[in-house]
């Protein structure tokens, strides 16, 4: 169980905060579930400028850190399966680009050629999510994209061209893709973490507030409850995979990170098997 590393309420301010109930976020990503519960409250009275809390620069990185990969991760979950591909680029001696917008222009132009080539074989449309980054030391670029499958690996080298590559399916487990998201935002050297093809869907979002009440969140959080039941009972048709707990000394609350699988089940009637 961790804390959230906030600032405590003064009496004053808490008493504010008295009234309070659960909100549910839920992230629908394909055969993958997330769910967000956490407390939302009335407006409390603003903070004087004196007492303002700011996060510091580090806790704010982490937070960021942790958010770009579960927003990463829900939008490879949900757009991407097994029959898709991750492909990594890297550039030989004499195409070695000397600045990041170059290496930019470099992938660009390269999904530009694969977006003709798909369309020429007849597949459907490019689908893409990459990441450019610089090596500490060496300062080479190089790209890691994740996209749609269809293409060889011989077809995919020839149209970039520039130095080695490297092809290999999805691998998708309990986590879906959370891992690979880890391993694309672990260190961003651009002003963008990711980006990726318009065509993209959004995981579905879904709110509902006061559904869930104090005493069952309590009592998932601190154990009293066999979570696994408790969660599973109440997303009908998926099964728990994780549920990270937080407990933040500046409200007095429990957060709830939850992850679910669609069960077997579920994905025989809806074709997933």
């Amino acid at each position: 169980m961790g804390k959230l590393p906030l600032c405590p309420l003064n009496k004053k301010e808490r008493r504010n905060f008295m009234k309070s109930l659960y909100r549910e976020k839920l992230y629908s990503c394909g055969e993958y579930l997330d769910v967000d519960i956490y407390p939302v409250y009335e407006q409390p009275r603003a903070r004087s400028r004196k007492n303002k809390y700011r996060e510091t620069t580090d806790i704010q990185k982490k937070l960021n850190q942790r958010n770009a990969e579960r927003k990463l991760a829900r939008l490879l979950n949900t757009n991407f399966t097994d029959k898709d591909v991750q492909f990594n680029l890297t550039y030989a001696d004499s195409y070695a680009p000397e600045t990041a917008e170059q290496a930019q222009k470099d992938v660009q132009n390269f999904l530009r050629r694969i977006k003709r080539l798909r369309k020429k074989k007849g597949l459907p449309e490019l689908k893409y999510v990459f990441v450019t980054e610089q090596g500490k030391r060496s300062k080479r670029f190089h790209h890691h994209l994740v996209m749609n499958g269809g293409l060889t690996p011989e077809e995919l080298a020839r149209v970039w061209g520039k130095g080695y590559t490297m092809l290999r399916p999805l691998q998708f487990n309990d986590d879906g893709l959370v891992g690979l998201a880890k391993y694309l935002v672990k260190e961003p050297t651009l002003s963008k973490r990711w980006c990726s093809s318009k065509n993209l869907i959004q995981p579905q979002e879904i709110k509902r507030d006061g559904q869930i009440s104090s005493k069952s969140v309590n009592q998932i959080a601190e154990g009293f409850s066999d979570v696994r039941e408790e969660l599973e009972k109440r997303y009908e048709g998926f099964r728990l995979i994780d549920c990270d707990t937080y407990y933040s000394e500046f409200t007095g609350k429990y957060y709830l990170a939850i992850r679910m699988r669609m069960t077997d089940e579920v994905k025989k009637k809806k074709g997933r098997l």
